[in-house]
This record gives structure tokens, sequence and C-alpha cells, in this order.
């Protein structure tokens, strides 16, 4: 049966109660200095004000979350074609959101939103950095219904084909056509955030250092008892075994926290836009409408190749960059079959790489020079005036410029911009190889920066701005560059996507 939401509407009764432990969390997190004191002091605290405090803050919060609910109703206004939402206990605000500006609408359930059997769904917009509207408490039936109401393609699809834009019907499949399986999880959570688990290490290590020096006196790191711990077989055993395991335990974490958040990952089609459900504990499902997608990402690195799998990341507009790493979509483990149905679904054709532009040599000089060099003639001139301290450090001298000069010379090498008439193509990185795709008609404003000594070398960089996110060119052919800028700019002006 259709649901009308032409007449203002309440939550889910039962919601009280997710709004009660949302208020009650929220306060708890304002005031947890105030109950550690009461915790602390409670011998010396009046028992009544315990007894009698405890409850009338219980009920006061309770009283607050009934009166929220109470004043809080939605509902479309057909005529204006806006969704209006009213809320407040005792300011009360009323959010008009135009239907045809909404970027994205998520249903979310908690932990405790799964015990009450309702779920929430959040209304966003490119126009500020935080969620326009939110629903804490409906129903999955009435969420879905509501979210595809608010997300309603067919008025769009019917203007493109009489425009005979699209050429055969778009299919609305009830069934997932991709399922990012438990095994595909499980290659992701092993070959990915290398990075952070090395930051991890190294933090690890650290900090184990520091308490050791603490609770001996002696400094791990000083030359003579650094080549006395090398002696010692013991020690280098314990050492190595120390690290693969603390290794093991952060594949773990990272295999634990992957397979949580993406568990059940299941991809459909539903009117020429793509429905993503996935989570364990707290489970999410949203709609990507291909007109509104900013820049997808496609990413891969060499183990993930071996084993047909990928990550694809998709940016909508956002209010800001926090936002934008935030709201970022992301599909795990898909492969390259998958990835293609998705990309031509995206850009209604599989984006193909045209004309390349690469960086001068000059921008892994100034790397390396930044990276290597800066860093060495820091540490060496510490070394002048401190003849005594970190002496050990210099047999990891040889071994910090071998990685960082390979990462440096691989993220050169793999520094690419493609131009295709239909997309632009950024691709970057050192072990995970990413590329970025774009529309041109998504662009919404270009910036060059040129040197005065770069201008006899004729190069120069190239930024281009979306509501996703940006895409830069180092040091790039700058005669080039100028040429698609005009190509951009004039594309820019003379198209009517309705990306916004």
């Amino acid at each position: 049966m259709e649901t009308h939401f032409n007449q203002p509407q309440r939550q889910s009764s039962v919601g009280i109660l997710v709004l009660f432990f949302d208020a009650l969390f929220q306060y708890g997190k304002a005031f947890w200095p105030i109950l550690v004191i009461w915790v602390l002091k409670f011998n010396t605290l009046n028992i009544w004000i315990f007894i009698l405090g405890i409850p009338s803050v219980i009920v006061i919060i309770g009283l607050i979350s009934y009166l929220k609910y109470l004043n809080f109703t939605f509902y479309l206004d057909d005529k204006n074609e806006e969704f209006i939402i009213n809320e407040g206990v005792f300011n009360k605000t009323k959010t008009a959101i135009q239907l045809h500006k909404i970027q994205q609408v998520t249903i979310n359930q908690s932990f405790i939103q799964k015990i009450i059997g309702v779920y929430s769904l959040d209304v966003d917009t490119a126009g500020s950095a935080s969620k326009e509207g939110k629903i804490r408490a409906i129903s999955h039936p009435l969420a879905l219904e509501l979210k595809s109401r608010l997300l309603d393609n067919e008025k769009r699809t019917a203007i493109l084909e009489t425009n005979n834009f699209i050429t055969e019907p778009i299919v609305n499949e009830q069934h997932p056509f991709i399922t990012i399986g438990f095994w595909s999880l499980i290659k992701v959570g092993i070959t990915s955030n290398y990075v952070k688990s090395f930051s991890l290490l190294l933090i690890f290590f650290f900090t184990i250092v520091d308490y050791f020096e603490k609770a001996t006196g002696k400094n791990v790191l000083n030359d003579g008892e650094m080549e006395n711990y090398f002696d010692n077989d013991f020690w280098l055993q314990s050492l190595l075994i120390a690290l693969v395991f603390l290794f093991v335990v952060v594949l773990i974490i990272n295999l634990v926290r992957i397979i949580f958040k993406y568990f059940n990952y299941k991809i459909t089609k539903q009117k020429g836009s793509l429905l993503l459900h996935f989570g364990l504990l707290n489970t999410k499902s949203t709609i990507i409408k291909p007109e509104k997608v900013q820049i997808t990402s496609v990413s891969q690195n060499y183990f993930q190749k071996k084993m047909d799998i990928l990550e694809l990341k998709i940016k909508q507009a956002t209010g800001g960059e926090k936002e934008e790493r935030k709201e970022a979509i992301d599909i795990p483990g898909c492969n390259k079959n998958e990835k293609d149905e998705i990309l031509k679904l995206l850009f209604q054709k599989m984006p193909e790489k045209g004309v390349m532009l690469q960086p001068n040599f000059r921008k892994l000089g100034f790397a390396l020079f930044i990276t290597i060099g800066l860093p060495l003639l820091g540490f060496y001139i510490f070394r002048v005036y401190n003849p005594s301290q970190g002496i050990a450090i210099n047999y990891l001298v040889p071994f910090y410029v071998l990685f960082v000069g390979l990462i440096q010379y691989f993220k050169y090498k793999n520094h690419r911009l493609f131009i295709n008439d239909n997309c632009i193509i950024l691709q970057n990185g050192a072990w995970d190889i990413n590329n970025e795709i774009i529309e041109p008609k998504k662009i919404q404003a270009i910036s060059t920066s040129q040197l005065f000594w770069h201008k006899s070398l004729n190069i120069g960089s190239l930024t281009l701005h979306t509501a996703g996110g940006n895409l830069t060119l180092q040091l790039g052919e700058y005669s080039k560059i100028k040429e698609y800028i005009n190509l951009w700019l004039y594309e820019i002006e003379t198209s009517d996507s309705n990306w916004m």
C-alpha cells in the first residue's frame, strides 16, 4: 500500500526510546567530568543528592525526548516540490529542502535502533557540512518508500528519453546484481591499509622504548647500549617475534573492522540509480544517483590485482574536506567485471584513458629534496650540536633513503592525467594505484599556477575543482594544459547537467 507523505506525520512511537538514549548519550558526553567527580567523591556526597539526582535527570531527559518526538513532523510539499521537517522543543525550526537539490538519502540502523526495530533516515544536500534533515525513528518499509520519493528519477528519465539522450529503457531490478562476499572482504582486509599498519608499528615501537627507558633508566637508542643489545641474539629474536605478533594483531583488527562495516554488501539497480546496503551491527542503506556523482575512484595494489579485487570510492557533492572524507561511499572487494558494470551505470559508458599528460622530472627531484634532503640535513645538524645523541640512528639512514626514494619514484611514475572527450582520469599513488574519474561537465572551477622560473621550461600545475574534491596535476606541460582548459570551460558553460 502506497503511503501519502503530503500530510505531516510523526516518527514511530517506539522511537521515543531512540531519542531518549541519544539524549542520554549526548548529555553523558557533555557532563562526564561532573560524573567523574561524583564517583570519586561518592563517600563525601549527601546520599539523597545521588538518590534524587539521578532519577530526576533521567525523568527530565525522558520528558525532553517525548517533546522532541511530539514536535517532530515531516511531509512532502508537492506544490513547491520540497521536503519539510518541523522540529524543536522550545525553539521551533522549520527546514525546507528542495527535492532537486537532494544529493543523497541514507538509511542507517545503529545497534540500539536494531534492538528497538526502527531505522534512521538522513537527507543530505551540497549546501552545508551537516545533514539538512534527520529522521531518527522510522520503520524500514516507510523509510524505503520515502527515500524512493525523495530520489525519484522518473521525471528526469522521461525528459532524457524525450531528448534522445537515452536509447534503452532503464530496468528497475529488485534483486542485487552485485554481492560482495565474505571471502572478498577477507581479501580486502589483508591487502589494504598498509600505511596505517606501518604507522601503528612505529608508534608501538617508540612507546615500548619510552616505557622501557622509564622503567630501567637505560637509553635503548644509546650507541653503546645498542651494540650490547645487538650482541644478544635472544633480544633480536624476541624483538622480531614481537613485531610479527604486532603486525598480525593489527591485521586482525583491520580485518574485523572491514567485515563488521561492510558485511553482506549488496548493490541493486533501482530506477537508474545504485542502491547500496551493508553493515553487521550498524547497517546502512543509501542510493547513489549517477548525475549527482562527482568523483569515482578505482584503487588497486599488487596483491589485490593478483586476487582480482579492487576498491571503488564514490564522492558526491559535500560541504567541505572533512565532510568529503566522511561521506565518500566505499565499495570494497569487487572484481573487474563488477567494477565495469558499476562504471557503465554511473557514466553510461565505460570510461577510457585518452591523451596522457605527465609531470616534468623536476617534480621527482623536488619531492626527493623535501622528503630526503631536508630531513637528512636536519638530522646531521642535530648531530653536530649533540654528538652523543642519536648515533645508533645512523644504521637506519640508508634504509630510510632507499625506502622513501622508492616511494617517491613510484609516485612520480604513476602520476598521470588522462583526457578523453567524456571523462578525465587522474592516476596517482605508489603502492595503491588510484584512478580518479570525473566528467568535464561537472567541473566547478579550474585553477593553474606557474612559478616564474618555470615559464621558460613550459611547465605548470593544474587543479580541477569539483563539488566532491579536487584533482591536481603537478608540473605538467603548460601549453597543453591551457589548450584543454579552453575546451573544458566551453563545455562547462554549454552543459545543462543536473549534477546539483
